[in-house]
C-alpha cells in the first residue's frame, strides 16, 4: 500500500477528520484489520497564522516545502496539505517535490460535477473567499463559484478562527451560516462547497436547503482512492 504524507495542525482539530477519515476509507475497501500508512508533519497553528496575517505568504509557503520534502524523505508517495486556504500555495510546494500533491479543489470540484452542478456558493476563510486561487481554479474546472457579500465573510471568518479552530461548536453560529447560505442561495448557488475543514465540524450535508461539500471528507476520500490504486494486499 502506497504512503500517505499529510500536512496538518492548520488546524489540529479538523487534521484529526483527515486521520479518522483516512483510515476508516481504507478499513471500509479492505475490510479486516487494514489502515492506512500515512505519516503527519504537524504544525504549531498559530505560527502559521501569525504569517497569515502579515502577509508573509512566502515564508509560509517555504515552510510548508520544507515539510513537504520531509515527508517525501520519509517514505510518502502522495502529499495532502490538509487545509483548504493553505492551498494558496500549493503550487510552491508541488515544486519542492517530485512526488504528487493531490489537490483539494480538484477533488472538490469533481464531486460538484459529479452532482451536475455549475454554480456553487464558497464558505471559507477571508483568505480564501478573497484571494483568487480557489475561484480561479474552479472557473478553470468549469464551476462558477460566488462568496457572500463582505459582511458575511468577515462574519465566516471570525467563526473559524475564533470557535471552530479552538473546538468551540456554538449552535447559535451553525444558524449564522445558514442564514448565509439562504443568501448564497438566493444569488444563484445550488450547493455549497465548506471551504475551510473546520466548517464540517458545525455543518453537514442536510443542514439547509443545498448540498454541502465536506472538503475534508472529500480530501481524505480521494486519498485512500490513490493510494489503493495499486496496493497489493
Amino acid at each position: 500500500m502506497k504512503t500517505i504524507g499529510l500536512i496538518g495542525g492548520l488546524s489540529w482539530e479538523s487534521t484529526a477528520y483527515y486521520y479518522k477519515y483516512i483510515n476508516e476509507g481504507v478499513k471500509d475497501r479492505l475490510g479486516g484489520l487494514h489502515s492506512a500508512k500515512c505519516l503527519l508533519y504537524s504544525f504549531d497553528f498559530a505560527e502559521i497564522v501569525n504569517l497569515q496575517q502579515t502577509g508573509r505568504w512566502q515564508e509560509a509557503a517555504a515552510l510548508l516545502a520544507e515539510a513537504a520534502v520531509k515527508l517525501e524523505q520519509s517514505g510518502c508517495d502522495v502529499i495532502l496539505i490538509c487545509t483548504n486556504t493553505m492551498h494558496t500555495v500549493a503550487e510552491q510546494v508541488q515544486r519542492a517535490i517530485r512526488i504528487p500533491l493531490l489537490h483539494i479543489i480538484d477533488v472538490t470540484a469533481d464531486e460538484v460535477k459529479r452532482k451536475s452542478l455549475r454554480k456553487v456558493g464558497l464558505l471559507g476563510t477571508q483568505y480564501t473567499m478573497e484571494q483568487p486561487f480557489y475561484l480561479e481554479r474552479l472557473e478553470k474546472l468549469g464551476i462558477e463559484a460566488i462568496v457572500p457579500e463582505a459582511a458575511d465573510r468577515k462574519r465566516v471568518h471570525e467563526i473559524i478562527f475564533h470557535e471552530l479552530c479552538r473546538g468551540e461548536l456554538k449552535p447559535s453560529s451553525k444558524a449564522e451560516y445558514l442564514q448565509i447560505i439562504d443568501r448564497l442561495h438566493a444569488r444563484g448557488a445550488e450547493g455549497i462547497i465548506l471551504g475551510c475543514t473546520e466548517i464540517p465540524l458545525l455543518l453537514q450535508d442536510g443542514d439547509g436547503p443545498l448540498p454541502l461539500f465536506d472538503t475534508t471528507y472529500l480530501h481524505s476520500s480521494a486519498a485512500v482512492e490513490y493510494v489503493l490504486q495499486t496496493a497489493n494486499v
